[in-house]
């Protein structure tokens, strides 16, 4: 199995990121001057090449300090032939446009970009193809900004709570599936970066993965590792060891 640590949060380089798996390979190319998204274009170009290599050996799995880098996960799929649906378990929605977003946090957009909007730097740059909206689930997401809201009630993606995800709301296909971290209750998982208390626990949000896992179908993993570094990697590891032991054999 390939994995992938891409250790930078956006365009900036964390050496020291503590992620709770071991891996196979490690993206540290030196960026270009430019904005932050010509730069995490120049990043993800690498990504995609690796999960399109990775695809050769089973399921890839990309661990990052952010979600952004799902793009350049999803490309790669995309490159290996793949046209993968999208199961995002996040506490929050990463439904904003640079238009919407009061703050202009390029983190919480990247749902929305999947999708062909907003910004097209990265996109244009790997070669990247919208997803359906419809074969999209956000799983949990409590944490909406009324944009965000607004989108969602007229949008095609599926919206579920962690303990509700079923084998009927899962979309057909191969599907690219994504662990934001801070879709766990701080209460078990502190040290993160945006915490969104009022979550699933630990062993609930490990249950639902299992069971996309389970399917057979997932192509690829994001680990999105969204805390500051040094300060929940080894605790994370009760939600990565399981998964990546379901990967292995569902491979």
């Amino acid at each position: 199995m390939t994995v992938v640590l891409v250790p930078y949060h956006l365009d900036e380089y964390f050496p020291d990121l503590d992620v709770p798996v071991v891996p196979t390979s490690v993206i540290t190319p030196p960026l270009p001057d430019g904005t932050p998204w010509e730069r995490m274009a120049y990043l993800y170009e690498y990504v995609a090449d690796a999960v399109r290599r990775g695809c050769r050996d089973g399921c890839p799995v990309v661990a990052s300090g952010d979600c952004t880098t799902a793009l350049g996960t999803v490309a790669g799929l995309q490159r290996a032939g793949l046209d993968p649906a999208v199961v995002w378990f996040d506490g929050h929605g990463d439904l904003h446009t640079p238009e919407s977003s009061r703050s202009g946090y390029l983190g919480g957009m990247p749902l929305r970009m999947l999708t062909g909007a907003g910004d097209p730097t990265v996109a244009e740059r790997i070669g990247l193809w919208p997803v359906s909206e419809e074969r999209m689930v956000l799983v949990d997401a409590r944490d909406l900004d009324p944009p965000e809201k607004v989108y969602l009630a007229g949008s095609g993606i599926r919206r579920c709570p962690v303990q509700g995800l079923a084998e009927d709301v899962l979309p057909d296909g191969a599907v690219y599936l994504h662990l934001d971290f801070d879709v766990v209750d701080p209460a078990d998982l502190s040290g993160l970066r945006f915490p969104a208390p009022g979550g699933p626990r630990l062993a609930q949000v490990l249950a639902a993965a299992l069971q996309v896992v389970r399917t057979g179908r997932v192509a690829a993993v994001g680990l999105a590792c969204t805390w500051h570094p040094g300060r929940v990697g080894a605790r994370a590891r009760a939600l990565t060891d399981p998964v990546l032991a379901a990967l292995g054999r569902a491979t």
